[in-house]
């Protein structure tokens, strides 16, 4: 064979490969996301805005628990307080019936020394049993008060949340008033139900960081998108992943974003077709059906990004057409972002 028709057939095989795109099993740098200046803002403005939104969310639904919560504790004070209105008020007329003995009356009517003492501690003990009474009426009014007091303070906040909740969701969608609404890219109704991650005890979302060994690259990533990625395993998403990535630009850094690949084998530099962009159609609806139980903040596919407050918009980092850029464009992989 000649060195000439040795080279010549050297570059067909690499051209040949070269078009199919071969699996990337690394991590690829900069990364498959992609993007521009313009997109590097959208996304930093969507992620602050799906964060406040859905942390706000969490507070007001906390607030409204507890509002409940104390709502009981209301009813409860009020029918005690009733009762020992009652109770005070039987008392009353019994005393204004039969007539009160007076202390002076008591000790006149004593006998001898023994007599005196005897009628001076029964009248202690009258004492202590109508103080008894006051008392338990001044309580009973003071839990009342204390309760609807509490109330007052969370129908406040819920007041201010909601007013939040109303202006990160315009921050949402002045970010996106140059992007053009999409369609859904499927029908979430036979996509599978996530189990919720696990919340503080109020129903808020626990403050988490990249504390916890990332299963697809060497890096870290936050419990919350941890439990994500388990569930969408677990619904059946296991093709290729990769989750953690070094940088300054967007979720990847703090461990709080994972790249799902259309492909099964890892990234490739070609936009997902038959099965490969079925499978991606369905992670995608997966992530925005299940988005308030796992804390998802956004996701992007096949040249659309959704958000928790805005829904699909159209989403393009290059060219003229969807898929110039399949990184960019996010036509090879689906991208997840977690609160």
């Amino acid at each position: 064979m000649s060195h000439l028709r040795f080279l010549i057939i050297m570059a067909a095989s690499i051209a040949m490969v070269v078009g199919v795109g071969v699996p990337a099993h690394a991590d690829p740098t900069p990364g498959p996301d992609g993007g521009n200046s313009s997109l590097d803002a959208l996304r930093a403005n969507l992620a602050s805005a799906s964060e406040g939104y859905i942390k706000a969310e969490a507070e007001l639904e906390s607030s409204k628990l507890k509002q409940a919560g104390l709502q009981q504790q209301l009813t409860v004070a009020e029918a005690e307080l009733a009762r020992v209105r009652q109770r005070v008020a039987v008392y009353a007329a019994e005393s204004y019936r039969t007539g009160r003995i007076t202390a002076l009356s008591l000790m006149l009517q004593a006998t001898s020394t023994e007599d005196l003492i005897g009628r001076a501690e029964t009248l202690d003990g009258v004492s202590r049993v109508d103080a008894g009474r006051l008392d338990g009426l001044a309580e009973a009014k003071a839990r009342v008060a204390e309760a609807k007091s509490a109330i007052d303070a969370e129908v406040a906040k819920q007041s201010a949340t909601t007013a939040e909740m109303a202006r990160r969701k315009a921050a949402a969608q002045k970010a996106l008033s140059n992007a053009v609404a999409a369609p859904p890219q499927i029908d979430p109704s036979g996509i599978a139900i996530a189990r919720a991650a696990p919340r503080n005890a109020d129903g808020t979302w626990p403050t988490e960081s990249c504390s916890v060994d990332d299963p697809t690259t060497s890096g870290c990533i936050t419990p919350r998108t941890l439990w994500a990625l388990s569930e969408a395993k677990r619904a059946g998403f296991t093709q290729y992943v990769s989750c953690y990535r070094p940088g300054d630009k967007y979720e990847h850094p703090k461990g709080r974003a994972c790249d799902f690949s259309a492909t099964p084998s890892g990234f490739v530099n070609a936009s997902a077709t038959g099965d490969n962009k079925v499978y991606g159609n369905r992670l995608a609806a997966y992530f925005v059906k299940n988005a308030k139980a796992l804390a998802v903040m956004y996701v992007v596919w096949y040249c659309q990004i959704w958000t928790y407050t805005a829904g699909w918009h159209v989403y393009r980092s290059a060219g003229s057409n969807c898929g110039d850029d399949p990184a960019g464009d996010h036509t090879n992989h689906v991208h997840v972002s977690i609160f």
